[in-house]
């Protein structure tokens, strides 16, 4: 599978960096045969991720909190990397029907995939829902709604 936007590629989209970017490629974006735009991306679990120091050094969980983070992540670049949104955040602004159904560790590979529900226009900003789920070798690890707002980058 061709890796449509590496983890170079990926910071000149969204702001975040080491160690809170969750994404390490982006494999494929499209559109589903109903018309919403969909992305997938990646994240490689390793052992030595900050947040195992604490989360648990002893049986080391991936927070589902960051999970979610990572799939926030792949909607934003998805946003980011359409041209009239090129500079903008994007903000995270809400999680529904969130379910986890499987613990994620070190070695796994998270697959993120994030399909948009809807966007609006609304006093110059872009608000929207995702469908959002992360899975590891086919299995769903977890799946919810994520929302967001696409805003001007206000410290430029």
């Amino acid at each position: 599978m061709a890796v449509v936007y590496n983890s170079e590629q990926i910071k000149k989209i969204i702001p975040h960096r080491y160690p809170f970017l969750l994404v390490d490629r982006i494999d494929e974006v499209g559109e589903t045969a109903e018309g919403k735009g969909y992305m997938v991306g990646r994240k490689n679990v390793t052992t030595n991720e900050p947040f195992f120091q604490g989360h648990f050094p002893k049986y080391q969980v991936m927070p589902g909190v960051l999970i979610v983070e990572a799939l926030a992540q792949v909607g934003a670049i998805a946003m980011l990397a359409q041209p009239e949104n090129a500079g903008k955040l994007v903000f995270f602004t809400g999680i529904d029907k969130t379910k986890f159904r499987k613990q994620v560790v070190p070695g796994d590979v998270l697959t993120l995939y994030v399909e948009t529900i809807r966007t609006k226009k609304f006093q110059g900003k872009v608000f929207g829902s995702a469908k959002a789920k992360a899975t590891v070798g086919g299995v769903i690890a977890a799946e919810g709604e994520i929302s967001f707002v696409v805003a001007e980058n206000e410290q430029e």
